[in-house]
């Protein structure tokens, strides 16, 4: 499995050596922007190609019929998604977040995000990460496979007196939810897929693909939903659930809101959600679909809003211990929000200023894998410390300048070691205190280790 640590240039031609752009030149020129990206990430081209005819270069490759989105990024979707047909068990986390380009105003046709005032994209990505490991807690460990999928819009403001029949009958933003498994098709035996989701994807369609695809699902609930053959509603039920028994759950920081611990209490029943209205009539029920309730006991008072999940899953749960599995696997879906970081934080990507909305399109495409890059250097040191793929992926000259740099590691060149002296020169201190490095000084201290090399080989070159 790739680690996303081998050199530029290496990786880019791995990730967009197989792109389609109609001629061979186009698809060179695209490799050699994303390695300088890649090398010198920060959103904007005059940062990563300081010389002004590569610089030219990239800016007419953006203006180059038959380059888009789409192209750019198709080979990785089709490797990533034949990787996930390996045996294992997959999460496909799905979200949405907006790039926002308002400070640019030279920049024309982009879409309404925000409150309506404000100009960029939103960008649908489903991220796929591979479980090689389970934590005491019940915390699934993994492994970055890359982007599932990803759909990057200009959303327009709906038409004003658009009738409810109308908005569902046009293409709409909410098709784009668990849309990628209608192309993929079912995983193969001894590969799980489990789609992961936030209460923007709680609607009858998500559900009925996932269903419909042999597709394992764990969604958290927003709306009271219907229960099929019988009076009453969703959260009526609840009350009435057993409890399995008690467990706790991590919770990141948000906010004013500090990292704290919560105990919670854990609820299941099995129940049908009775099917929406449509065009063209009632939708089947969905029997069978279990609910797990996660509410928090004895808050601390300063907590504003208790933790409380009302989870929707088609996974079995009939134990304690399977329940803890379910709510562990929803909490990991922080991993795609940790992408979002890495893509506007770690790249920039909402620093370009082209003048067009489709040039940015093509850029956040390059600059989407380059995240993707990003955040799996974090995964990797989580989920497999002791293995040696950093090491195998950094080469030998890499390692012998940090081991002139910092000394050879206790334990060799795992990929704890490599990705924790990385982050050191990126201005991590290593005590055992500070736990393990974020993807932010990780990177940084890639860059370092990449202006090192850099020099050395302009200083050996004959």
């Amino acid at each position: 499995m790739s680690t996303n640590l081998t050199a530029p240039s290496q990786w880019a031609q791995t990730e967009f050596g197989l792109a389609q752009l109609g001629d061979q030149r186009r698809t060179k020129r695209l490799i050699k922007i994303a390695a300088g990206l890649a090398q010198s990430p920060g959103g904007t081209l005059p940062q990563a190609f300081p010389d002004w005819k590569e610089l030219k270069g990239a800016y007419r490759f953006l203006e180059e019929p038959g380059v888009s989105f789409e192209r750019v990024l198709g080979p990785h979707w089709e490797r990533t998604q034949e990787a996930c047909r390996q045996p294992g068990e997959y999460s496909i986390i799905e979200d949405t977040t907006e790039l926002n380009y308002s400070k640019h105003p030279a920049t024309q046709d982009l879409g309404v995000i925000g409150d309506g005032s404000e100009r960029g994209f939103t960008l649908h990505t489903a991220l796929a990460v591979r479980v090689e490991a389970w934590t005491l807690e019940q915390e699934p460990e993994g492994t970055l496979v890359g982007l599932w999928g990803q759909q990057c819009r200009c959303p327009r403001p709906a038409p004003e007196g658009e009738t409810r029949r109308e908005r569902l009958s046009r293409p709409r933003r909410t098709q784009c939810w668990a849309a990628g498994f209608k192309q993929t098709g079912p995983p193969p035996s001894g590969s799980q897929w489990i789609y992961l989701a936030d209460r923007e994807s709680d609607f009858y369609e998500p559900l009925q693909t996932c269903r419909q695809h042999g597709i394992d699902f764990i969604i958290r609930a927003n709306h009271d939903r219907r229960l099929s053959g019988q009076a009453g509603h969703l959260r009526e039920a609840l009350p009435q659930a057993p409890v399995l028994g008690q467990t706790t759950v991590a919770l990141r920081a948000r906010g004013s809101q500090p990292a704290r611990t919560a105990l919670v209490e854990l609820r299941r029943v099995s129940v049908g959600l009775a099917g929406p209205w449509r065009p063209g009539g009632w939708q089947p029920a969905l029997e069978g679909v279990t609910i797990v309730e996660v509410r928090e006991v004895h808050p601390p008072s300063e907590v504003p809003e208790p933790l409380h999940w009302i989870l929707l899953t088609s996974l079995p749960c009939t134990t304690l211990a399977q329940a803890r599995r379910i709510v562990g696997r929803y909490t990991a879906r922080w991993w795609i929000e940790e992408y979002h970081k890495a893509l506007k934080t770690g790249t920039g990507v909402e620093e370009s200023q082209l003048e067009r909305a489709y040039r940015l399109e093509v850029l956040i495409g390059v600059l989407a894998l380059v995240a993707v890059r990003l955040l799996s250097t974090k995964l990797l040191a989580r989920s497999r410390p002791e293995s040696l793929e950093a090491a195998r992926s950094f080469g030998p000259q890499m390692l012998e300048l940090l081991e002139k740099k910092l000394g050879v590691p206790k334990g060799g060149w795992t990929n704890r070691n490599v990705l924790v002296s990385t982050a050191r020169l990126g201005g991590f201190l290593g005590r055992k205190q500070d736990g393990m490095p974020g993807w932010q000084t990780i990177w940084r201290g890639w860059q370092r280790l990449m202006w090192m090399c850099e020099g050395l080989a302009i200083l050996t070159h004959d």
